[in-house]
């Protein structure tokens, strides 16, 4: 199984259109990636299909940094049991 980094890189890469060796922890979606707002809410929207999880659409748009997605999806995952590779 890949890890939560590597998971979130990939669906990053997928809806963004960038080359997922490109993308790094401190890179910011909107400001590093491109990220725009439709794009943010289609990005939470697969890390919950990827991971299996229900996350709080607010806190979860307020994640800044690719690193932090990792951080705040590794927590969702814990509070909901759900098993992943960190």
């Amino acid at each position: 199984m890949a890890t939560v980094e590597e998971r979130v890189k990939a669906v990053t890469a997928r809806i963004l259109k960038v080359d997922p060796k490109q993308i790094k922890p401190e890179h910011n979606f909107t400001v590093d990636l491109g990220a725009s707002s439709v794009q943010s809410v289609e990005l939470v929207a697969s890390f919950e299909e990827e991971f299996g999880i229900e996350m709080e659409e607010d806190a979860a748009l307020s994640v800044q940094s690719i690193g932090g997605a990792v951080e705040f999806i590794t927590g969702v995952c814990k509070e909901q049991g759900v098993d992943i590779e960190e």
